[in-house]
């Protein structure tokens, strides 16, 4: 059996399993192979001969003809990454609609074809990478995921201790390049053990993850509130003084305050107190802030409990 090299590339070009199809520098079709036609609905024969633009309108015309130009210019090879431009055409693709594109993602690439060092068309061809960027995006959004359980407490949801004093960190790098106000609130539950001790741990539990929707509930998207470990919270106030700070400290504490936590056989009364503290000139580090709204927190169970104290240096 005889066949010629030129039947056997042509027979290549038209059953490879990505896009093939050539252009000359008017952007008129000079080549359309199967894949092309499969997926189109269009036969070489009715594109070939006419500009990629006659039945394809919708292409990103101004891109497609730098595109080309460029390599006809240089003669050299150009290339077009789904991450860069998802789709050059639209073509339909046969993943799972749960895969979370509209069409086929493809990478692009751009090949001279020359004669006698002239650049007399470009040959494009279209990769079908749509599972690629399936996978490839699902580990981002699970990486996304980690992130975001890495920062979250596990009990409550809200932030954890590491992320809060993370974001307090760059919230006061911020105020000493810019200035401004920033206040922080620290407060925990009152005799929240007796609560442990009464009612048992799967109560305390249910307490601190009501109370952290409650709060979660009436503080500022820009607000940062975190856990800082047992039955203590900690709230970031950007761009707030300290007098403001101790409004939020009074409004959090009625919300905690106002309605027992009702469960099966126990209604369980809680109240919090809250000490606030705020970034002033001499103050070097976050982590003295953090000090003292823990002084004035201590200073508002020495009162009495179920109060908001603001710090002061009197108290240093």
């Amino acid at each position: 059996m005889n066949v010629s090299v030129q039947s056997l590339s042509e027979l290549v070009v038209e059953r490879v399993g990505f896009g093939i199809f050539v252009l000359d520098r008017d952007l008129n079709v000079l080549m359309w192979n199967r894949f092309m036609q499969d997926h189109s609905g269009l036969a070489a024969q009715q594109v070939v001969g006419r500009s990629i633009f006659a039945h394809f309108p919708e292409l990103p015309r101004v891109w497609l003809s730098r595109k080309i130009e460029s390599v006809f210019q240089l003669g050299s090879f150009a290339f077009s990454s789904w991450e860069q431009r998802p789709y050059l055409f639209r073509f339909e693709h046969d993943r799972p609609i749960t895969g979370g594109v509209d069409f086929m993602q493809q990478d692009c690439t751009f090949m001279p074809l020359m004669r006698e060092r002239e650049v007399v068309a470009v040959c494009v061809t279209i990769s079908d990478v749509t599972h690629v960027s399936i996978v490839q995006r699902e580990r981002e959004e699970a990486l996304l995921k980690l992130q975001e359980y890495a920062n979250r407490d596990g009990l409550t949801g809200i932030a954890n201790r590491r992320f809060f004093e993370a974001r307090l960190g760059d919230e006061f790098t911020r105020w000493q390049r810019y200035g401004g106000d920033l206040s922080i609130l620290l407060f925990d539950l009152d005799h929240f053990k007796k609560i442990n001790d009464e009612f048992g741990h799967g109560v305390g539990d249910t307490v601190l993850r009501v109370m952290a929707q409650r709060v979660a509930g009436v503080v500022r998207a820009q607000d940062t509130f975190g856990r800082f470990g047992g039955e203590e919270f900690a709230l970031l106030l950007p761009c707030t003084p300290l007098d403001d700070a101790m409004h939020v400290a009074d409004k959090i504490r009625r919300v905690i305050e106002e309605t027992p936590v009702e469960l099966p056989g126990a209604s369980v009364s809680v109240t919090a107190s809250l000490g606030g503290a705020a970034a002033r000139e001499g103050v070097p580090a976050y982590d003295v802030l953090i000090n003292e709204a823990d002084a004035a927190l201590y200073s508002a169970k020495r009162q009495g409990r179920n109060r908001s104290v603001a710090f002061v240096l009197a108290e240093a």
